[in-house]
């Protein structure tokens, strides 16, 4: 909650500072660089109001040098960025760091002030690290909690070596639209991009980037995603929401189609009822298909992905290995095993 905005926070102002300079050197002092930048934000990628007395010193160094009620001058900067930043609204402003809980400080400002320092000993601008560099300690980062968090962590994060897998397989194209329903802290559509970025390499033209989409049901994971969008340099449209019940991407009252899809939905969800199924609106459970029984919606989501898909789109997914063989051999029926025969019959599975 606390280390992952921070160091966000602190590679925004660093790329300001650089952003800043770039300015100065055509302009003059860096007072007046930023005097302009604050006139026209578009000058910069975001615009940070917290620049120090002394214009010279790094913008971190206002939050640094905090010495007293560190967590409320810090939560009170961060809203302050967010609110001159449309993009980074319900990001980096929804934690607390004077948060308390029976009078007791979640994190008391010793250990913030701790925190800070530790951050403050790397520099994370533009010419300090390339994004993919902080991209990657962005996600080693999250690859750490997840380790710690148990079974939660499939909420947010896939490991990287089965996104890659993933993304190979999909073989993205320059300026295709990459959907993710269930993209967590957004590592899956990151990958994507990386990937049609090193099959594009050696190539003398241009590149497109990827379009990347994704919805996310956690308000938590939905921040995490956006900053992890934002720290890789990638532009990506995140939306908040239940993707089963309320998909977000639509066209013309209809559901929005992309040239690939790639997921890793929460496994064996038992929350969906077959009125789910039946009244939905978007047509995403044809007939013969359809339900795939209460006990999991491995196969709901699948459908979900296939009807997200365009005429030439490609999907990769990944499932519990009960979603493969649930009903199989001796079992007899099973609504899985259906929806399964489904798919293998319309020629819709590559292996």
């Amino acid at each position: 909650d606390y280390i992952l905005p921070l160091i966000f926070t602190k590679r925004l102002c660093d790329v300001f500072d650089d952003e800043l300079n770039r300015i100065a050197k055509e302009v003059g002092p860096r007072k007046k660089a930023f005097q302009l930048a604050k006139a026209d934000h578009k000058l910069v990628r975001f615009y940070l109001p917290l620049v120090p007395g002394d214009h010279d010193q790094p913008v971190w160094s206002v939050i640094r040098k905090l010495s007293d009620k560190i967590g409320e001058g810090v939560t009170t900067h961060m809203r302050a960025i967010a609110q001159e930043n449309p993009l980074l609204q319900g990001i980096i402003d929804r934690v607390d760091f004077n948060a308390t809980t029976h009078g007791q400080r979640d994190l008391d400002d010793d250990r913030l002030s701790n925190l800070i320092e530790a951050i403050s000993t790397k520099r994370l601008g533009l010419e300090d690290v390339e994004a993919d560099i902080i991209g990657k300690s962005y996600e080693y980062l999250i690859r750490k909690f997840a380790e710690g968090g148990g079974q939660s962590a499939g909420e947010f994060y896939t490991p990287p070596e089965v996104g890659t897998i993933m993304s190979r397989v999909l073989q993205p194209e320059p300026g295709m639209e990459i959907y993710d329903p269930t993209c967590g802290s957004g590592g899956l559509l990151v990958k994507c991009e990386i990937a049609m970025e090193e099959s594009a390499q050696g190539k003398k033209r241009t590149v497109a980037p990827l379009k990347l989409f994704g919805q996310e049901f956690t308000p938590e994971t939905w921040a995490m995603a956006n900053m992890n969008m934002i720290i890789h340099d990638m532009e990506g449209q995140i939306e908040i929401g239940d993707t089963f019940k309320n998909p977000k991407f639509r066209s013309k009252g209809k559901l929005r189609t992309f040239d690939r899809v790639v997921a890793n939905p929460m496994w064996n969800q038992d929350w969906f009822t077959e009125a789910d199924y039946d009244n939905d609106e978007l047509d995403r459970f044809p007939a013969g298909a359809g339900f795939p029984g209460k006990s999991s919606a491995d196969w709901g989501w699948v459908q979900h992905m296939h009807a997200s898909l365009n005429a030439t789109g490609r999907a990769a997914v990944v499932l519990d290995t009960g979603a493969a063989s649930r009903g199989s051999g001796n079992a007899g029926t099973n609504k899985e095993k259906t929806v399964r025969q489904w798919f293998v019959d319309h020629d819709l599975i590559e292996s």
